[in-house]
């Protein structure tokens, strides 16, 4: 059967209109002839992700942005479908963040796996995550220098407030004073430096002999340095020989008859014994004194007067007649 023109116009235009849908849908991500999962991602901004942004794992393409809307209610967001190769098997907790795939701000959704055993099924929705777009960076990268600045600003504006108070009459004044009184002082510093030039100078012979001197007597003492050992040798050794005597035993000893001393002394001082009596009683001293004074009497007596207390007789004494009976 011969076909008309008009049929072959028609089916080339139908044939050519199916190719020209196929290449559409081709370069958006879809392809009719492979199998693909459908997945869904709810974000608060795309940030110039379009239709036919890839999806990537690991720097790989693994599927297609298929389509972009906003949610039903206009609050939760824009809904981001995507169509990803069946033989890819995304864990639940796996993320869907959107980044910049070039340095020319193209974007694209790369699913950043997780670690659960479950995996999601066809028509589930992923975790949403975006990366900082460039004015965000930059911004974070500004902010700490913005504020810096901002500090650095307020810092001159007070060290410009001090400059004028500094830089008022008065301070003038007293700065200009500050500085004819350090340059009084240089100069005076100036004349004693002088001064002690002129000393050390005149002084020179006298001071060349204070250093001979020192050197002689550093000389000698190292000469002597067998002698000075010996002496501190024998020094160190009447050290140790007081330290293994008994000192400490003769101390005690000796605080011990303090003690003793000290207790007769009170017992003195409060009339006890013999010898506290003598000491605080007058009595005995009186008593003394008057047989002092008696025996003195009686030397005298015996002195002047022996026939009272003597009898001598070149004879014997006659003896006395026995009475009769």
């Amino acid at each position: 059967m011969k076909l008309s023109k008009e049929v072959k116009i028609g089916i080339a235009t139908i044939v050519a209109l199916a190719c020209f849908i196929y290449g559409f849908n081709y370069l958006k991500g879809k392809n009719f002839f492979a199998s693909q999962n459908k997945f869904y991602a709810v974000y608060n901004d795309v940030d110039g992700l379009v239709d036919a942004n890839p999806l990537i794992i690991n720097g790989y393409k693994v599927g297609v942005v298929s389509n972009i809307k906003l949610s039903p209610d206009l609050s939760k967001g824009v809904v981001v479908t995507m169509l990803l190769d069946n033989s890819i098997h995304l864990p639940e907790n796996s993320i869907a963040k959107i980044v910049s795939s070039d340095i020319m701000g193209s974007k694209a959704i790369q699913l950043i796996l997780g670690d659960s055993k479950e995996y999601v099924a066809d028509g589930d929705t992923l975790k949403a995550d975006k990366e900082e777009n460039l004015k965000q960076s930059v911004n974070k990268t500004i902010a700490p220098l913005q504020k810096k600045a901002e500090n650095l600003i307020s810092s001159i504006d007070s060290v410009m407030y001090v400059v004028q108070e500094i830089l008022n009459k008065d301070a003038r004044r007293n700065l200009s004073g500050s500085f004819e009184s350090i340059n009084r002082t240089f100069r005076n510093l100036e004349r004693t430096s002088l001064k002690l030039d002129d000393l050390m100078e005149s002084e020179r012979h006298k001071v060349s002999n204070i250093m001979t001197k020192a050197s002689h007597l550093a000389t000698t003492l190292a000469d002597n340095s067998s002698h000075i050992s010996n002496i501190i040798k024998n020094l160190s050794d009447v050290s140790d020989s007081l330290k293994m005597s008994n000192i400490v035993s003769v101390i005690n000893n000796a605080n011990t008859t303090l003690a003793q001393t000290s207790a007769i002394v009170i017992k003195i001082n409060k009339g006890e014994g013999t010898l506290g009596l003598l000491v605080n009683n007058d009595s005995l001293y009186r008593k003394l004194d008057k047989s002092a004074d008696d025996l003195d009497k009686l030397l005298l007596d015996l002195q002047l007067n022996p026939h009272r207390y003597v009898h001598f007789s070149a004879f014997g004494r006659k003896e006395k007649s026995k009475s009769k009976k």
